[in-house]
């Protein structure tokens, strides 16, 4: 089998244009595979960090946006989200083990003694932090006690600190929301997502957001007659029931709650990764078929280089059967020789996979995430093409007359 092999690089190497035309549409279908692949893995893995930051035994709760004359139509039947909406889920449905509160604060002046920002104010529940996965980086999250008493401290993002207190530490330095001066008593630990939203979900904005009690919020800042009390509620489901089925209970409440006014939507973090890797399982599916088409054109050039190899020579293939070569071994040499160019296109598309990919993600910016599977399936694939196209010109050149072959011209 090693004569075979080195005869094999030795008609590689003596005809090497030819060699390298036909070994392109194998490099290229192996490395299309593989960079297709590595992308829809990397795509999968970062779509299900972004999803489950968002906790996959949460719910979202969110108001729905609305103009103000459509606003007045519903407030006619509903108040909107408010706390006491919040009390009723968790004081009739078991399954909720957490639960916090959200509200958006419009600002129209927000500064420090050292610049200002555009940054957004959101007005939270402390336990909040906890369900968003929010870490702090330096100083420490306000309480319930801080909530309970109304007291006026803050908890800002990474960008917030640097843009308002450039790089003096921010901890008990004051900040100006609107008329209402707040002490800041934390600063967050930015999240690192390449994303900032997904499926319609904003994500990671903590970074450029200032956080400061719900009650606080409530009781020393104006909310506009028409919004409702709370913009959002999360809450965390325990084991015994499936989000689903949790987000439907929590539906049929808040409907009754609301006169069946339809003013809320709940985003479900489960469903939506469920969905993602749908998604991304038909992506991953379509792009790796049309990269294969590579591959099997790769296929058909290494099936015509044969077939024109054994006109070439007919003669030798004669003579070798002459002097008592078998069919057998005409057969294997000839596919020794199709496997060969598949097995070197295979290593350079392995190559070229690898450049693909690196370039893919530099240049559309999209996560490549290593698979050895993508590899061993596409280079097998590489190889078996090799064979199952080198097969019908081996079989043709085994299958010649010895008499005639060495008679052709």
């Amino acid at each position: 089998m090693r004569v075979l092999f080195k005869q094999a690089i030795m008609e590689m190497m003596h005809h090497k244009l030819r060699t390298l035309l036909t070994l392109l549409g194998m490099v290229f279908g192996v490395g299309a595979v593989i960079a297709m692949l590595s992308i829809g893995e990397g795509a999968k893995v970062e779509s299900t960090r972004l999803i489950e930051s968002m906790g996959l035994r949460n719910l979202v709760i969110n108001e729905k946006i609305s103009d103000n004359e459509t606003l007045k139509d519903i407030r006619k039947n509903s108040i909107g989200l408010s706390l006491n909406d919040l009390r009723a889920i968790s004081q009739s449905l078991p399954f909720v083990s957490q639960n916090c509160a959200e509200k958006n604060i419009k600002t129209y002046s927000l500064f420090s003694k050292n610049g200002q920002t555009d940054s957004s104010v959101m007005a939270i529940s402390p336990n909040c932090f906890a369900l968003s996965n929010l870490k702090i980086a330096n100083g420490a999250l306000f309480t319930e006690v801080d909530d309970t008493e109304n007291r006026q401290v803050a908890v800002i993002g990474a960008e917030v600190a640097k843009s308002l207190f450039a790089d003096q530490d921010p901890i008990g330095e004051l900040i100006k929301v609107n008329h209402l001066w707040l002490k800041v008593v934390g600063v967050l630990k930015q999240q690192k997502l390449s994303k900032n939203e997904i499926q319609g979900i904003k994500l990671g904005a903590e970074h450029n957001r200032i956080f400061l009690p719900l009650s606080t919020a409530l009781k020393r800042l104006k909310i506009p007659d028409l919004e409702s009390q709370i913009d959002s509620i999360k809450v965390t489901i325990d084991e015994t029931i499936q989000p689903q089925v949790a987000a439907l209970a929590i539906d049929r409440l808040l409907k009754r709650r609301h006169g069946n006014v339809d003013d809320f939507g709940i985003v479900v973090p489960a469903s939506l990764l469920n969905q993602q890797n749908k998604t991304q399982k038909i992506f991953t599916i379509v792009m790796s078929s049309i990269a294969s088409i590579s591959l099997l054109v790769g296929g058909i050039g290494i099936m015509n280089i044969m077939l024109a190899t054994i006109l070439e020579r007919t003669k030798e293939i004669g003579l070798m059967r002459a002097l008592g070569a078998r069919k057998s071994d005409i057969k294997n040499q000839f596919i020794v020789e199709s496997v060969t160019i598949s097995a070197v296109g295979a290593l350079l598309g392995i190559v070229m996979g690898i450049f693909l990919s690196f370039a893919i993600q530099s240049f559309a910016d999209w996560p490549v995430q290593w698979s050895f599977f993508s590899i061993i399936l596409a280079v097998g694939v590489c190889l078996v093409i090799g064979v199952g196209f080198g097969y019908y010109p081996a079989k043709k050149a085994a299958e010649l007359d010895p008499i005639l072959a060495l008679q052709k011209n």
